[in-house]
């Protein structure tokens, strides 16, 4: 037991100093971690350099609550009225992402003989967007104040949203759920998630100042354990424990959202790299190769699906050519929701995991470049004179210009 519990400590003491020394190097060259996090995975784990014997389990359960804080910092970003707003003013962009980009997911999964289930989950896979490689890349190129970052984050929004309908309907099929089972778990997420919505709008005042505290320490208690208690409930009704944890973060508001959001950030960022870690660990790295032509071939036709995406969700906001173009490039990279729809789904289908492991890693590199170059290489190739990089401030005044009053 006790030759256990040293190989345990000294196992999680090297990979969680491997998580850090690989995020310092990703920060020092200005890109998203998650791609050397999977890596790392991939190397630990089964069919790797050094496979992990003794943490595996302990790694699992925090993999677990990794998903659960990446959602409720997710629900802490964002008020009822937000959401309310959002959907008033994008659901038909939203429609359009949904159909350009998880039809082709779903197809590719049904022409390779995955099944229906399988085509379900590679759908979500390819449709849903990394709010956080956006929001840093967003900030790193100074596009905060752009007329098009709106429209940008209000399709983030929407996809986001969504979530706390697919991943209910997801887990139903997982668990075989019939028709009429199924009919009943989506009719208890659109529920949940309408009454949620209601209180947070009616009672956001209410539910925050009785969660609230001036000592940090109770505030971290009491929002922490609140959010596993329902998200342990939502598991137990099959809406997803992910859900459950969005919905508590869209129920806090004002002070105590932002209060909990300083205290759980770092929480966040160190389960969420131990999740990456772990769905590369369940990965053999010999799974790829046979499938990575597939995942870049898929990983190319999403990127113009979304550059598509964004740029027809620009256009409806009345935002200029060369801003359309870059919210189109934006959008392109995928990151951790596809990676926790990929392990909630990769026992129905084993190739499932290491094409979507191939295919964010891909993603989630090209990503940013595509962010930064779409715009100019468009305006290029169709001879328009590219806005300046260094001066974000001229850019918005011209697209200003060349958008409809």
């Amino acid at each position: 037991m006790h030759e256990d519990i040293t190989m345990l400590l000294i196992e999680l003491g090297a990979v969680i100093l491997a998580l850090g020394i690989l995020g310092r190097i990703a920060s020092r060259f200005g890109f998203s971690p998650i791609p050397l996090y999977l890596l790392a995975g991939l190397a630990f784990g089964h069919g790797g350099l050094l496979p992990l014997a003794a943490s595996e389990e302990f790694v699992a359960t925090g993999a677990e609550i990794g998903v659960i804080l990446l959602l409720l910092l997710l629900g802490l970003e964002y008020t009822a009225s937000d959401l309310v707003g959002t959907l008033k003013t994008q659901y038909l962009s939203g429609i359009v992402d949904f159909l350009l980009n998880a039809l082709p997911g779903a197809a590719v999964a049904l022409l390779l003989g995955w099944g229906p289930v399988a085509a379900v989950a590679l759908a979500g896979v390819t449709w849903i967007s990394s709010s956080g490689v956006i929001a840093k890349v967003v900030g790193d190129l100074g596009r905060l104040g752009n007329r098009e970052t709106p429209v940008v984050l209000g399709i983030l929004v929407l996809e986001d949203l969504s979530m706390a309908v697919y991943l209910p309907i997801l887990t139903a099929l997982l668990a075989g759920v019939g028709l009429a089972g199924g009919s009943i778990t989506l009719l208890i997420s659109l529920g949940t998630v309408s009454i949620v919505l209601f209180i947070a709008l009616r009672y956001g005042r209410v539910i925050s100042r009785a969660v609230s505290s001036d000592n940090p320490e109770m505030l971290l208690l009491v929002v922490l354990g609140l959010t596993l208690l329902v998200a342990g409930i939502a598991q137990q009704l099959q809406v997803s424990a992910a859900v459950g944890a969005f919905l508590v973060g869209i129920a806090l508001s004002g002070e105590v959202a932002h209060g909990a959001r300083n205290l759980l950030s770092p929480l966040r960022d160190l389960f969420a790299a131990v999740f990456f870690v772990f769905f590369g660990l369940s990965t053999d790295p010999r799974a790829i190769p046979p499938v990575f032509a597939i995942a870049l071939g898929l990983a190319v036709l999403t990127a113009l699906t979304k550059i598509a995406t964004g740029w027809y969700a620009a256009r409806r906001a009345g935002i200029g050519t060369r801003g359309r173009w870059r919210a189109g490039g934006t959008l392109v990279a995928r990151g951790e929701f596809s990676i926790v729809i990929a392990g909630l789904a990769v026992g129905v289908e084993p190739r499932l995991g290491p094409l979507a492991t191939a295919y964010v890693l891909i993603l989630v590199i090209l990503g940013p470049l595509a962010a930064r170059y779409t715009e100019p290489l468009v305006s290029r190739f169709t001879k328009t004179k590219p806005a300046p990089v260094e001066a974000p401030a001229i850019e918005r005044l011209d697209d200003t210009a060349n958008s409809p009053t």
